[in-house]
């Protein structure tokens, strides 16, 4: 387990800073900056290599909505929510506090003017999109990022190319809703931001929780019903030791045992 948090705490901090920071440092640098599609870009090569790097030491969570998804679509355990969930924040807050420090040290800054990309709805939204519009554009993107995870690490889906999915598909969920809400998608990105923000930040928070763990869950219970159990993969008691793994939905009658280890 420490093996793991560690892995999700290095991941998600990577994950805001290097998403965040982009929108906060580059976004509008000076006048030629990299606008909305280098930060969607940004949001993605976060998730990938993130994923490459660390996925197969802790499943490569990084966000609150994905584990309450993966563990309501069996690809979790039920003891690791609650451990990831907490570790998951804490780095984004940390994440969101390294990058106060590098931004509050250009004179003039305004971290409330400025949004330091916090998201919001209304008139902090960037296209001043109203409740609605916000609730239901997290939780639909939300689910169907949930939706891509699990079917591109379903043991059927082609090896090694699930990080590249995944990320790709943060990348497209950002084209589409930066404007809505500057996007969250993951509750422990907005966290981060909103506390150095405070005021409306810290209020809208709450639909940055409760959409995407929504958005989550129903599409972690979807996918077990669209897709079946066969594709599950083993979760394993200790970081990746697939061989001490019990099957994760049910007792598979077609999970395969796993190969006895080369003999020396």
């Amino acid at each position: 387990m420490p093996r793991r948090l560690g892995a999700e705490f290095l991941g998600t901090f990577w994950l805001v800073f290097g998403g965040c920071g982009s929108a906060v440092l580059a976004a509008t640098f000076p006048e030629t900056g990299i606008g909305f599609l280098g930060v969607a870009l940004a949001f993605g090569l976060t998730v990938l290599t993130m994923a490459y790097a660390f996925g197969h030491l802790s499943g490569g969570h990084f966000n609150p909505a994905v584990t309450v998804g993966l563990w309501l679509g069996r690809r979790a355990a039920a003891r690791d929510v609650l451990p990831y969930i907490a570790t998951q924040v804490l780095a984004g807050i940390v994440a969101a506090g390294v990058l106060y420090v590098i931004v509050s040290g250009k004179s003039g800054f305004d971290v409330s003017a400025g949004g330091f990309a916090a998201n919001g709805y209304g008139e902090h939204s960037p296209g001043g999109y109203g409740l609605a519009a916000a609730l239901v554009a997290e939780l639909v993107l939300t689910g169907f990022f949930l939706l891509v995870i699990l079917g591109a690490t379903d043991r059927r889906a082609p090896k090694g190319m699930g990080p590249l999915a995944i990320g790709l598909c943060l990348t497209l969920i950002h084209l589409i809703s930066i404007p809505v809400t500057n996007t969250s998608v993951n509750p422990a990105r907005s966290t981060g931001p909103a506390l150095f923000v405070g005021g409306w930040a810290v209020s809208q928070l709450w639909l940055f929780w409760v959409a995407p763990l929504v958005g989550g869950a129903i599409a972690g219970v979807a996918y077990r019903f669209i897709a079946g159990g066969e594709g599950v993969e083993p979760v394993a008691g200790e970081a990746q030791d697939t061989e001490t793994a019990t099957v994760s939905v049910g007792e598979l009658s077609t999970a395969a045992p796993p190969d006895p280890p080369p003999s020396r």
